[in-house]
């Protein structure tokens, strides 16, 4: 069954979607937005229970549409919900629910659609606000099918309850990993170790009620080398020193990270002090497994219950287009964030900078917005 055209589709009922939508609209162009989940921010229900945003609340808001100040400076999850959920109702945004797009590809009248149930439908505009954070990527790590223990990606990561009593491995010190790690600790694990490949730079969230986010915008225009030697400053300072407790010091600058990697900071909400304390033990990288131990890059072996990867996402989308040279080879769309990609094709929410993801998606939800509207779209089908 083939559906009728439509103008303008947005893939995705995340931040990124619900900001380009409330944007078109503003502007007189109306569109659906195609949701996979049950409701709007599927993927920020599914994170770990005591997740708050690394990034204030009056730069963290949407276009239009302010986070409630009764949130407070750090936005809880289940608030950050709530408010995507009040974002979309007030703007009146067409959201489907439950639709899962399989397949795009160029098609007659613009993008063709193929969906879940079998239809297909037309856009003549597409825009894929999908999420840079969408598929969760577990290394094929030599020995894992062997493995006889539990092994979760974070992304399917809640709280600590079913990790009680429990020798914990989290791999990868990210933001995610990191606040696992402390999760475990605080919540009952036995034993928590965290693997680390490549050290992480360190930056507390806040200093003297100056958040680490407005270091970022602040400072995130010097040339690289100049801001590469100013973090490195500002972080023996704040920091620390943590070598004698497993964690060397980054041999990369900060800023050259970002760029090569799109690396950002780990934000310290607990992981150093559990470090320093000896809560959460670092370890080397891990290199293999076998039925009960993991190996790791030092040559040791440990025997953990349950090894949580917090390893990363794909963006899934060289499964959703036929066309790799869209892409570069993480994934990551080559052109995004306000210029078309093809005609008629837009992707946005891609870009990792030092001044935050959704006031970034913001940003570019305007940017959007604006090319799309130039091209003629008008309100309705």
């Amino acid at each position: 069954m083939t559906l009728p055209t439509r103008d303008v589709t947005v893939l995705g009922a995340g931040a990124a979607g619900l900001a380009v939508a409330a944007r078109l609209k503003a502007n007189g162009v109306d569109c659906v937005v195609l949701e996979r989940g049950p409701g709007v921010a599927t993927s920020w229900r599914g994170r770990y229970d005591r997740l708050r945003l690394h990034t204030i609340r009056s730069l963290s808001g949407l276009p239009g549409f302010p986070i409630p100040r009764e949130y407070g400076r750090w936005v809880r999850r289940d608030d950050l919900v709530r408010y995507l959920e009040a974002y979309a109702e007030r703007f009146a945004l067409d959201v489907r629910t439950g639709t899962t797009v399989e397949r795009v590809k160029p098609g007659a009248d613009g993008w063709s659609l193929r969906l879940g149930d079998g239809s297909e439908q037309s856009a003549r505009t597409l825009i894929v606000a999908t999420g840079y954070l969408h598929t969760p990527v577990v290394p094929q790590w030599p020995g894992l099918q062997t493995w006889t223990g539990t092994l979760i990606h974070s992304a399917s990561y809640r709280n600590a309850e079913p990790f009680r009593g429990q020798d914990v491995l989290v791999v990868g010190p990210g933001n995610s990993g990191a606040e696992i790690a402390t999760d475990l600790a605080e919540g009952g694990a036995a034993a928590v170790s965290l693997a680390i490949r490549t050290p992480p730079h360190i930056v507390r969230r806040e200093t003297a009620g100056w958040p680490a986010q407005l270091n970022g915008l602040l400072l995130g225009r010097l040339p690289e080398r100049a801001f590469n030697t100013m973090a490195a400053t500002m972080a023996r300072v704040e920091m620390p020193d943590l070598r004698p407790y497993g964690i060397a010091r980054p041999a990369e600058g900060l800023m050259t990270r970002l760029r090569t990697r799109r690396y950002v900071p780990l934000q310290d909400v607990g992981i150093v002090r559990d470090v320093v304390s000896g809560r959460v033990r670092p370890v080397a990288a891990v290199q293999g497994f076998t039925a009960t131990s993991v190996l790791l890059a030092d040559g040791t072996s440990i025997q953990p219950d349950a090894v949580i990867a917090a390893t990363g996402y794909g963006t899934g989308l060289g499964e959703l287009f036929d066309d790799p040279s869209l892409f570069d080879d993480t994934g990551v769309p080559l052109v995004h964030g306000g210029a078309p990609a093809r005609p008629g094709l837009f992707f946005m929410g891609y870009d990792v900078t030092l001044g935050g993801m959704l006031r970034q998606l913001a940003l570019e939800s305007r940017r959007v917005a604006r090319s799309v509207s130039l091209t003629g779209h008008t309100q309705g089908d």
